[in-house]
């Protein structure tokens, strides 16, 4: 019997994947396969939230599939799905509702934000997302959900769920735990590092993307937000900009942050932003060049996908069953 810890994450094939994606997930998840069963989703369910092009949405979800395997994600160590290939990801999500509160989702900052930012299509799937989210959890018994900080009110919430339900019926979910690493766990804008790099960024200049050109990641680095001094020191109360690009440039290189202190002592911003832009270039250069290569690949592609739903199907309906069954539920036999 396989006793690895469980982990669960997914990303929302929502636009092109970006290196704060990369740096704050997915080089992380390459390095978890060994010492967990993994399980990887592209949430196509939690996309439609806002309004997708359904065209762009397919095509969209088979790249992030190909950009997931380019960035390390073995597809025979790690369970890599699309979300609405699973349907006990809606099914768990409807029960779930059922035992999930009004006022908890009502003070989601996530869904206050997203409101915010699309007024004139607040739908009862954006007030829901985290009771969907809570399901792709629980259905795979998760022990630990790497995710930034702003999801991690998301997991609480799971958290709450679960127990809540656990009470009432006994021990049926698993308490899942949050998981970030030290470095890189929330990759900021370029433009504006007071937020996080999203592919949602007004400025084209504030997120890198990984598929972009290398002439475009540098032209984006060297516009970089810094500040009125010319010292490259860590400081993310004073020097959000170039702490932001420190982080960057440690993932990218190896280095401390000591070691790229000392690296630039009397060189000027510009040399320090243009290195960070370069050692990203050929960070992203072999993933950008293999993924090219699988989006190519189509009868590949849907074998890996068609194959991930499977064995995610076979863990989550498991859980579902357990759950149909304390609930009430009819066996479908």
């Amino acid at each position: 019997m396989d006793t690895k810890p469980i982990i669960f994450s997914g990303i929302q094939p929502s636009g092109d994947l970006t290196l704060g994606s990369y740096i704050g997930a997915i080089k992380n998840w390459v390095e978890l396969a060994e010492d967990y069963n993994c399980y990887y989703c592209i949430v196509d369910m939690h996309a439609i939230t806002a309004r997708q092009v359904p065209a762009e949405l397919r095509k969209r979800t088979v790249d992030q599939l190909a950009q997931y395997i380019a960035c390390g994600l073995d597809p025979q160590k790690n369970t890599i799905f699309i979300q609405s290939h699973v349907p006990a990801h809606a099914e768990l999500g409807w029960i779930l509702n059922c035992y999930t509160m009004y006022g908890e989702l009502s003070r989601m900052t996530q869904f206050k934000d997203k409101s915010a930012k699309n007024a004139d299509n607040i739908n009862a799937g954006l007030f829901d997302y985290p009771v969907l989210m809570a399901a792709d959890i629980l259905l795979y018994q998760a022990d630990l959900v790497p995710v930034g900080d702003d999801q991690r009110q998301h997991v609480e919430l799971t958290r709450d769920i679960a127990q809540r339900f656990n009470g009432v019926y006994g021990d049926v979910f698993k308490i899942p735990q949050t998981f970030n690493p030290k470095v890189g766990a929330r990759i900021m804008s370029l433009s504006t590092p007071e937020n996080k790099m999203s592919k949602s960024d007004k400025d084209p200049n504030g997120c890198i993307y990984i598929m972009q050109k290398p002439e475009d990641i540098m032209r984006s680095f060297k516009r970089a937000v810094t500040d009125s001094e010319t010292c490259v020191r860590y400081d993310t109360v004073n020097k959000k900009g170039i702490s932001n690009l420190m982080q960057i440039y440690s993932v990218a290189t190896g280095k401390t942050f000591e070691q790229i202190e000392n690296e630039f002592v009397g060189k000027g911003y510009g040399d320090f932003k243009t290195a960070v832009g370069e050692s990203v270039v050929e960070m992203l250069r072999p993933i950008r060049e293999e993924a090219t290569r699988l989006m190519s690949d189509k009868a590949y592609l849907e074998g890996i996908y068609k194959e991930g739903a499977e064995r995610a199907a076979y863990a989550a309906n498991k859980t579902l069953r357990k759950v149909q069954k304390k609930v009430g539920f009819v066996p479908r036999g």
